[in-house]
């Protein structure tokens, strides 16, 4: 069955606008799960402009939901992996002047040094998943350096749908679609679980949902955003709706 992580890195974000206690992203994480997320991502960033070191050890020692744990591939961010043991890791790229993560991991370009993280990784017991854009040549490169799972970049596919008038069946959007499924399929057939996330909402999320054997969707900003009017608890709990109507009528 379809899974929901719900990313709480935003409501950090309001925290360290005032450098203050709250909101606490351990308090979002439990309404979260109230609300039905089967896990809970953060990204701790290299110049920890949100989520803070306390934040991940403490969702770690308080919180009894799966913890994906979104790093740059630094020995500095698999030294902190090794030690805190979130369920999963999920390799990003990361650029000090982005507003938020711009483009899948370049697996290609650097696998030698992928495969070492990877290894040292699972050396501690964690499972490895990569963010990759919808490229036959990264999801074979995935397995290469033996990640476990792969996150699809839908980033382009939810600027589409959005520039296109929310139109699912726009020439656009039914090419980034295809590029999805084509890039889920490859991984499924490399014995790898099928994720996606980047940008999904309340309003495109039901098309991904539905593509063949996609397991788990990442969704942050537009939960904490909905979240803001109608609670975490609520606006999880209806994106989980969306999700699981969206995948009712999906291939195995």
């Amino acid at each position: 069955m379809i899974e929901l992580g719900v990313n709480i890195d935003h409501v950090a974000t309001v925290r360290q606008a005032r450098r203050t206690y709250e909101p606490d992203p351990v308090w979002a994480a439990v309404e979260a799960h109230l609300g039905g997320a089967d896990g809970i991502t953060v990204h701790l960033r290299e110049d920890r402009r949100h989520i803070q070191d306390d934040d991940v050890r403490r969702l770690r020692e308080l919180t009894h939901v799966k913890l994906n744990l979104e790093m740059a591939a630094t020995d500095e961010m698999v030294g902190i992996a090794r030690q805190l043991r979130p369920e999963m890791a999920m390799l990003v790229p990361e650029g000090r002047h982005e507003i938020t993560t711009e483009g899948g991991l370049d697996i290609v370009a650097q696998a030698d040094r992928l495969a070492g993280v990877v290894a040292r990784l699972a050396d501690a017991g964690i499972v490895t998943s990569v963010f990759i854009d919808a490229e036959l040549r990264q999801v074979e490169a995935a397995a290469r350096i033996g990640a476990r799972v792969c996150e699809l970049h839908t980033g382009p596919y939810a600027h589409a749908f959005h520039a296109r008038g929310r139109d699912a069946q726009s020439a656009a959007v039914v090419a980034e679609l295809a590029r999805l499924r084509a890039a889920g399929a490859a991984i499924r057939e490399l014995g790898m679980r099928f994720n996606a996330g980047h940008a999904l909402n309340y309003v495109n999320v039901q098309p991904v949902a539905a593509l063949p054997g996609v397991r788990e969707l990442h969704i942050g900003h537009a939960i904490v955003s909905r979240a803001l009017f109608a609670g975490m608890r609520e606006a999880v709990r209806e994106m989980k709706r969306l999700i699981r109507e969206g995948a009712a009528g999906a291939p195995a």
